[in-house]
C-alpha cells in the first residue's frame, strides 16, 4: 500500500507522542498544523515548550500522555528507551484505551516489536511498526517515508496521522516487517557513510583537489543524495545534529543480530561499527554521524 501526502486536511483525531528528540519534534510539530488534537510525553519537559506553546497537551507520564488517544505514537532511541516507555512504572500500555492503535516508529529490534505486538493485544489495542527514512529536516518538513508491518485496518485507520508526517507510506507486510527493513536501510547507510570518511581523509592526504574529487563520486557511480549530504557536513566540520552517531552505531549493532537469524554475517557493518565506537570513545556519540570522520582524520 502506498499513498501520497495530502495538503490541507484538518482532522479532529486524538494522538499523543512519546518522545521528542531529533524526530519526534518535527512529528509532533506537523500533527499540530494538520489540526490534530495532540498530547505529547517527553523525558525531559523543557524540549516539549514550544509544542505546549502553540496548542499541545504536555503529560507528567506515558500513562496519562496516552489516556484517551486513538492514536499513539513512540520515537525513541532503542529497544531499552522503548520498553520503558511502554511498560515501566506509569508506562503507556497501563493507559491506553481498548481498540486504540499504537505505532513505534523508534529503529528497534524486530524481537522486541513481536513481544511490544503481543503487549499491546493483551491490552486490547494493535501495534504497528513504521520506522521512518529521512532525518531531522525530513521529519520537520513533513516528509518522512513511513516503513510499516502489521495489519492492513490498523494501517488503514491511523494512514490519516501517518500523512501528515510524511510523503509516503510502505506498507511493507505483518507486524516486524517495518522494523527489518529500517535496519537494512540503516546498516547500508552506516556502511556508505564509514566509507565515505575513509575516502574522504585519503582524498585529502592523497594531494588531490578535494572539490573536484568530490564532484566525480557525487556524479559517479559511488554518487548518493546521502553521500552527497554526508560530504557536505564532512568538508564544513559541520556536526550539528541530524542524525545520532551513537544511533547508527546501535542500529548496526542490531542489523548484525537481525542478519545473522537469516544466516548472513554483516562484516561489512562489523567494520564501519567499529569507525563509529571509535568515534563514540573520542567523544562524538552525541555528534551528527558525519563526525566519524574526525577519528580517522586525527590518526
Amino acid at each position: 500500500m502506498r499513498t501520497s501526502k495530502e495538503e490541507n486536511f484538518i482532522v479532529s483525531e486524538t494522538v499523543a507522542i512519546l518522545g521528542l528528540g531529533t524526530m519526534g519534534s518535527g512529528m509532533a510539530g506537523n500533527l499540530l498544523k494538520a489540526g490534530f488534537s495532540l498530547t505529547v510525553y517527553n523525558r525531559t519537559a523543557t524540549k516539549a515548550k514550544a509544542l505546549v506553546d502553540e496548542g499541545t497537551r504536555l503529560a507528567s507520564t506515558p500513562a496519562e500522555a496516552v489516556k484517551g488517544a486513538s492514536i499513539v505514537i513512540a520515537m525513541l532511541a532503542d529497544d531499552a528507551a522503548s520498553c520503558e516507555i511502554w511498560t515501566g512504572s506509569n508506562g503507556a500500555l497501563e493507559g491506553v484505551k481498548k481498540g486504540a492503535i499504537l505505532i513505534e516508529s523508534s529503529t528497534v529490534s524486530p524481537a522486541w516489536i513481536a513481544e511490544l505486538a503481543q503487549l499491546a493485544l493483551a491490552h486490547g489495542a494493535e501495534l504497528l511498526d513504521a520506522p521512518v527514512t529521512g532525518s531531522r529536516m525530513q521529519a520537520a518538513a513533513g516528509q518522512l517515508t513511513f516503513l510499516v508491518g502489521g495489519s492492513d485496518r490498523a494501517l488503514e485507520a491511523a494512514t490519516p496521522v501517518l500523512k501528515a508526517m510524511s510523503k509516503e507510506i510502505v506498507h511493507l507486510g505483518p507486524v516486524g516487517s517495518g522494523a527489518k527493513m529500517k535496519l537494512i536501510n540503516n546498516f547500508l547507510c552506516g556502511v556508505q557513510v564509514a566509507s565515505l570518511a575513509e575516502g574522504l581523509t585519503w582524498i585529502e592526504r592523497s594531494g588531490l583537489d578535494r572539490d573536484k574529487a568530490l564532484s566525480i563520486l557525487k556524479n559517479g557511480a559511488p554518487g548518493s543524495p546521502l553521500l552527497g549530504a554526508i560530504a557536505e557536513r564532512m568538508t564544513s566540520h559541520n556536526y550539528a545534529v541530524n542524525f545520532l552517531l551513537r544511533l547508527m552505531t546501535k542500529d548496526l549493532a542490531y542489523a548484525e543480530s537481525e542478519a545473522s537469524g537469516c544466516g548472513v554475517h554483516l562484516k561489512t557493518s562489523e567494520a564501519a561499527r567499529s569507525l563509529f565506537e571509535a568515534a563514540i570513545a573520542k567523544g562524538f556519540g552525541e555528534e551528527d554521524m558525519a563526525s566519524v570522520i574526525e577519528p580517522i582524520r586525527a590518526v
